[in-house]
Formats: structure tokens, C-alpha cells, sequence
């Protein structure tokens, strides 16, 4: 009976040691997983607390965007009151206006080689025209409108006696 007490301590003490083994392993892995708690909490309060950053600077922009946007409302609707400001203002100037003749033709310049509405040099491509109505001035063929068997007159004189045309 003795040795069998013996076997059953030896075993009790093997078992005991096993047990604080696992016990210790446990502990470890309790310590080990409680530090990983610790550090999961600290990233999840840093991601709450750029959550919470971002939040507010969204916030703010879309506060800035919205007076921006204001401000650019309140400029298209002062810049269409000037543009109807302008647009009376045309049309009281062309009412002013409306009675007054046109020019009459500018006399020939001196110098025969020149165009005598835009100055440009008669050459061998540009071709001049007589004004076949009032003032009788060489023209090229740009300040010039064709008047059929006429022949061609300056762009004033056409003016002048089609009205219509302008």
C-alpha cells in the first residue's frame, strides 16, 4: 500500500508540475493577449480621433464651398443686372443714333498707288478699282463691292445706296 501511495504521490506531483506548467503557459498567453487588447484600443481611439478630424474638416469644407458657392451666385446675378444696365444703355445710344447719316466718303489720298479706304499698297496681285459712284476714289478689291455691269464701288458709296446691306 505504501508504494502505491508513493506511485499515486509521484503522480499527484507530476500532475501538479504539469498543471502549473499549463497554468503558467496560460497566464502568458492572457498577459500576451491583454497587451494585444491594449494596443487595439489605442488604434482603435487614434482611428476614432481621425475619424473624428476628418469629420470636422469636411464639415468646414463644405462650410467654405457653400459660401464660395454664395458668393459666385451673387456675382452671376450682378454681373446679368449690368449686362441689362448695358443692353439699355445700347439701346438708347442706337435710338440717339438711329437719325444720323452715314459717313460721307473720305476725298481720294494723294498718292495714287494706295488703297483709298484701307491704304494698301496696289502691287501686281492686288488689282485697283475705280468707285463708279459719288467719290470717284481707287480701291482695292477688299473695300469694294461688286455692282454688276456698274462695275465696282467702294464699300461707303454701297452703303450709302443700299442702306438695307448694313
Amino acid at each position: 500500500f505504501p508504494q502505491r501511495l508513493a506511485s499515486l504521490a509521484t503522480t499527484a506531483r507530476e500532475e501538479t508540475w504539469q498543471s502549473r506548467q499549463q497554468l503558467q503557459a496560460q497566464q502568458q498567453e492572457i498577459a500576451r493577449l491583454q497587451e494585444e487588447l491594449s494596443r487595439a484600443r489605442q488604434d482603435g481611439e487614434r482611428w476614432a480621433s481621425a475619424l473624428q478630424r476628418a469629420q470636422r474638416e469636411a464639415l468646414e469644407r463644405e462650410a467654405t464651398r457653400g459660401a464660395e458657392q454664395a458668393r459666385q451666385q451673387e456675382l452671376i446675378r450682378d454681373m446679368k443686372q449690368r449686362l441689362l444696365e448695358l443692353l439699355r444703355e445700347k439701346d438708347a445710344l442706337w435710338q440717339k443714333t438711329e437719325g444720323i447719316d452715314t459717313p460721307v466718303p473720305s476725298p481720294v489720298p494723294r498718292d495714287p498707288g494706295l488703297c483709298a479706304r484701307c491704304h494698301k499698297d496696289f502691287r501686281l496681285l492686288s488689282r485697283r478699282y475705280n468707285c463708279s459712284r459719288l467719290c470717284q476714289g481707287k480701291v482695292c478689291h477688299t473695300c469694294s463691292m461688286d455692282m454688276g455691269k456698274h462695275g465696282r464701288c467702294c464699300l461707303i458709296c454701297y452703303q450709302q445706296r443700299h442702306p438695307q446691306a448694313t
